[in-house]
Parts: structure tokens; sequence; C-alpha cells
């Protein structure tokens, strides 16, 4: 594998005057500033994540080799990840572009394959198949289907997004939609396996839009897909004949799929989609649609909340704990039926957002039931509205509390389910830990465990006896104030203690 193999390639091969993705494509890739001691092993890995190589010739005198992959397709996929992802050899660029030659020619074609082989073996086993050698390995028999969860999915995520970003890795051949456990997940089969683990080692715990719409990404135990309708929740990209089954868009898997719509985002909310995928190939997705009208809400922004405790509720305590996942405009909590309220959210996601998070949930003692209102808004009590009624709505669209309207806030990160422990922050360094477990003990509540971060003393975490309790503790002491000019944060933690 070294140059007196080669009959056709003198190593001088026309370098692209045009921009690489002008070139025309080849299963020949050509590999320039390549370290003078390079090994076989260490370009090898570059490629064998996007498919089998066929013949690899390294010109060790000027610096460059020739890979010949087994197929078009996966040439390609290498050449489109590497332009935007630079590749490296102990720490030195190497710069990737395809060759004019369609195939390499070598003497001695036998050794040459089972070197390659060898080597092929020797790199998967020992995990080099990424960039300088840092990945993993594709597992015997790994599947080309991958299970995809997005958490914090404060922006829809729709099929095409999804086929968008992951189609960077290879052919993407199926994709399934659908929510379980309150959770968007997706199953994706690519062509191959080895695109599979590329993806999943590339885009797992990335996200998606700036702050939010985190991937967490697995191999699924199905070997392939079975897609029964091309539509919004599921398709087929090798099937354009297949039905869109309208009348039953469930039938396309066997479980509940999500209530996510095309809503439309405010401008405030549009600042948030900067993409911060830097790891990720290319540009991915395009932000959210914005919606130009601003004179009234997204439809469904409105929720309806029902069984609550009507000696307990006020419109304060679910401004406070809906506030958790989206920015509440208006609380209505109804005269005639005190057990149910109207929650007016900035638009459908957030709707969507805090419904998922919240029905079920206990509230004072009671289950409470969250659903989608068919009011577009909450509407403020006329002039003769008696004292009681008056107070029993509130417009909170001016607060001060709202915590997504600020443009990058860290808030974004902080979305989880209720759970029994809070994320403590804005914590002035004059304020101890057992400051704070009186400020929690002293309003009723069972302190079972207290951390403050090691890197930020202004943040901590607090365990409490259950999830209902933090759920009071969070209505409770949330912007509680602790010093002069300093309130407590609350939010709900995905940690333990």
């Amino acid at each position: 594998m070294s140059t007196s193999n080669l009959s056709t390639v003198d190593g001088t091969d026309r370098l692209c005057v045009s921009e690489r993705a002008q070139c025309v494509p080849s299963r020949v890739l050509h590999l320039r500033q390549l370290p003078a001691d390079v090994s076989e092993q260490e370009v090898l890995a570059l490629a064998l994540p996007f498919g089998r190589v066929s013949k690899l010739i390294t010109l060790k005198t000027k610096n460059q080799g020739f890979l010949e992959m087994a197929s078009e397709e996966a040439a390609v996929t290498m050449v489109n990840y590497y332009t935007s992802a630079p590749p490296t050899i102990r720490n030195q660029p190497i710069f990737i572009q395809y060759s004019t030659h369609r195939e390499l020619k070598t003497d001695n074609l036998t050794n040459q394959r089972v070197a390659l082989q060898a080597i092929s073996a020797a790199a998967v086993h020992s995990g080099n198949v990424a960039s300088g050698g840092e990945g993993r390995g594709l597992a015997p028999g790994q599947s080309p289907v991958l299970r995809i969860i997005v958490e914090n999915l404060f922006y829809p995520v729709t099929l095409e997004v999804l086929q968008q970003i992951f189609s960077k890795f290879g052919s993407v051949l199926k994709i399934i939609t659908f929510t379980r456990n309150n959770q968007f997940q997706a199953l994706l089969q690519f062509s191959d396996a080895v695109h599979a683990q590329h993806a999943k080692a590339s885009l797992d715990g990335q996200n998606i839009y700036n702050g939010c719409c985190t991937l967490r990404i697995d191999f699924s135990k199905l070997s392939a897909l079975n897609v029964k309708y091309n539509n919004d929740k599921s398709r087929d990209f090798t099937r354009a004949d297949l039905p869109t089954g309208e009348l039953d868009p469930t039938a396309a898997f066997s479980v509940a799929l999500p209530p996510y719509g095309t809503s439309a985002f405010p401008p405030t909310f549009h600042q948030h989609t900067g993409l911060s995928m830097a790891a990720v190939p290319g540009s991915l997705v395009s932000p959210p649609r914005v919606s130009v009208q601003m004179a009234s809400p997204a439809v469904h922004a409105v929720l309806l909340v029902s069984n609550l405790n009507p000696e307990t509720v006020s419109p304060h305590c679910l401004f406070i704990l809906f506030g958790v996942y989206g920015d509440v405009q208006r609380v209505k909590i109804l005269f005639n039926k005190k057990e149910n309220a109207l929650v007016q959210m900035s638009d459908g996601t957030q709707a969507q957002l805090a419904m998922s998070h919240l029905n079920g949930q206990r509230l004072h003692g009671n289950m409470i039931r969250v659903m989608l209102s068919k009011h577009p808004v909450v509407q403020l009590p006329r002039g003769g509205a008696g004292q009681e009624e008056q107070a029993l709505t509130q417009d909170f669209s001016g607060s001060a509390l709202h915590r997504f309207k600020k443009p990058g806030s860290k808030n974004f990160n902080n979305i989880f389910p209720p759970s029994a422990t809070l994320h403590l922050s804005n914590i002035p360094s004059s304020v101890s830990e057992d400051d704070l477990k009186d400020v929690f003990s002293s309003s009723g509540f069972t302190v079972k465990a207290f951390k403050f971060f090691q890197k930020d003393r202004k943040m901590a975490l607090m365990q409490l006896a259950s999830v209902e309790e933090a759920i009071e503790a969070l209505i409770a002491l949330h912007d509680h104030q602790l010093d002069h000019n300093q309130h407590l944060r609350v939010s709900f933690s995905k940690s333990t203690i």
C-alpha cells in the first residue's frame, strides 16, 4: 500500500478549482496534508464510519493519500460531513475532496485486499472509527434503526426536520414519530448500521435549537421499520405509493401520536432559535416559521384546568406553576365552578408543553386535569362584575416573573417535568445551606437532601419528600426574598441528590 503499488495515480491528482460542492462526486477521495509518518490505520479510521473501504493508498513523501469507498453514496456522505467538520489526525487538519479518478488501479490486489480487511478489523475492534480515533466501533449485529427522544421540546420537531438532520450521515429510509410517556419520540431507519452508528455518536446530546429540543439517541431493538402510511407522522422514503391514512393517523404505529401542531411562533420566541450544533455538519434546520400576526395569540394557547381544590387555588398559584413551562398571560378561575380555571399561555407550543407536564399531577391534594380549551383568549371581567369575580381573573401579561421573555435565557435549559428535586438559583453569597433549609422547613416542607453546585454557589439542588410537596414548594417560594435585593428562583430539576 505504498507508492510502488500505484500504476495510474501519481499523487498529482488535479485539485478542484471550483468549490468542493461543485466537484463531480467519485468513489475515490483525495486526502491532503497527512502527517509524514501517517499509518494506514489512522487514514482508515476517518472513513470507516461511512462505509466499507475498497482500496487505500498513502503517498507519504507527498503527505497525500487516496481512498476508494465501496459506494459513491458512502464517499458523498463522507465528503459532506467533513466539509463542515474537518477531520484531524494528531491535531493536524486533513483536507478531503473528490478525486478526478473514478477508481484506483493498484498492483498486487490480493495483498491490498487482505491488508485492508486486517486493518478494518483492527480499527473496528479497537474503536478507531472517529476523527483522531476517538469514536466507538460498530458492535456486531448493531441495528440500522435509531430510537430518538427529544427532550425539552420547546418547539415542535417535525418528521422533515429529523430527516434533514439525520440524512447528513447517510440515507434515511424510514421514520415513525409518536409520543410515549409524555415524550416526543421517533424511530429512524438508515440504509446501513454504520451510518446509524455515526449519527448516534455525532448527534446524541445535541440541541436542535438553541437551548432546547435535545436529542437523546439509542439503538433500537428493531432491525427494520414497517411503515404503512406516508404522512406527517410516518414516512417510507423508498415507497412513494403508500397512502396517507388520513382516516386513521394512529395506525402507522401502535402508540399515541403527538399532539404537537404547526403552531405559529411570536417574534419574541423566534429570537431563541439560533442553531447551536457546531459539531454537526452544515446548516441543520431553519428556525420555526414566525407569525407576523400579533393581534391574537396562536390557536390553542388557552388551557382548561379542572379538578382543582377550590379552597386553596388562586390565580397567582396557577401563574407560578404554569409559568415553569411558558409565560402565562391571564388566569381565570370560574366564578360558578371554582374547581375549574382557564390559563392563557403566550402561544400554542407553551400550552402543549404545560399540558404534557402538568396533566395528572397532584396540586393541593387533588389530581388536576389539563386539556386544551376552545376559548381563543381569557376574557377580563366586565366593569359591572363583583369584587370576588374580578379577583378570580388576573392579567399577568406585564409580569416581571416571566421566565422566557429574555432572548437566550438559561431557563430554556431548565424545563423538566415536576420532580421531588428542585433547582434553586439566584442565591446570595450571604445565604447559607441552613438558611435555605429553614426557609423551606418553616413553610411546612420536609427537606430530604441539599447540595450547592460546586462551580457556582449561586445555585443548589434541594430534594423534598415528594413530587407533590415540591410542586407546593415551588409555588410558595419562587420569587421568595432572600436579602434586600435578591429573590430566590425555583424550577424542577432532572437530577437527584
